[in-house]
């Protein structure tokens, strides 16, 4: 727990500019105090201290607006930033130096007990509001952009935009980060849908008008 709690900190220092100093991160940084309780309560969930873990767990999200079930499965790593409003459920499992930013929500979608929840790869990076849904696989290295809704699994390196999310392959080479947060840089489908719709309108005016100017030049000619 110790070792996980020091990634922690780390993955903080590294990921958020504003941090200055491990203290800051231990003192004021409410994705760490959710972690704090996370870990705390995970262990007593494996103890099979179900009820306190539940009420740790309750604890936690009353002082950070963060819920994790203490049976979820989280690597070493994580950074929540800000985290407002951060849900990650029963069966979710979230593995090393992942990044979520306020709003995330790793959901179910069935009443079974079973495994109902996401399982988030390695380096991911779900965007402010996200909301991944059900018993599907996140890949390594990938992002899930702001606002986005994951249905369905997203391969690894990939980046999944959209509602519901669609997904873009892009390419990783060794030059690139780790982790990559440059939320500036994920593709606008829609908008590429629209520009693509209306270069075939102006084709079809043109193809119109060239058949306009032909039929106009046949009747003239009779």
């Amino acid at each position: 727990m110790v070792r996980s709690l020091r990634r922690d900190i780390q993955a903080a220092l590294e990921r958020d500019p504003a941090a200055r100093n491990w203290l800051e991160v231990v003192f004021c940084y409410p994705g760490f105090h959710a972690l704090l309780f996370y870990r705390v309560s995970h262990w007593f969930w494996q103890q099979r201290l179900c009820l306190l873990a539940r009420w740790f767990s309750h604890l936690g999200r009353f002082f950070t607006g963060i819920e994790i079930h203490p049976a979820a499965k989280l690597g070493a790593g994580l950074f929540i930033d800000h985290g407002m409003g951060v849900v990650i459920g029963e069966t979710a499992e979230v593995g090393e130096n992942c990044t979520l930013y306020h709003g995330v929500t790793l959901g179910g979608t069935r009443l079974a007990k079973e495994k109902r929840h996401p399982t988030v790869g390695d380096n991911v990076v779900i965007g402010v509001g996200a909301k991944v849904l059900g018993n599907l696989k996140i890949g390594d290295n990938s992002r899930i952009g702001a606002n986005s809704v994951v249905i369905r699994d997203v391969p690894p390196n990939s980046t999944a935009v959209g509602i519901p999310s669609k997904v873009v392959e892009r390419e990783v080479s060794d030059q690139s980060p780790a982790i990559d947060l440059n939320h500036a840089d994920l593709p606008d489908l829609q908008a590429a849908k629209i520009a693509h719709l209306m270069q075939r309108v102006e084709e079809l005016e043109l193809e119109m008008a060239r058949l306009q100017q032909a039929q106009n030049a046949s009747w003239r000619a009779s």
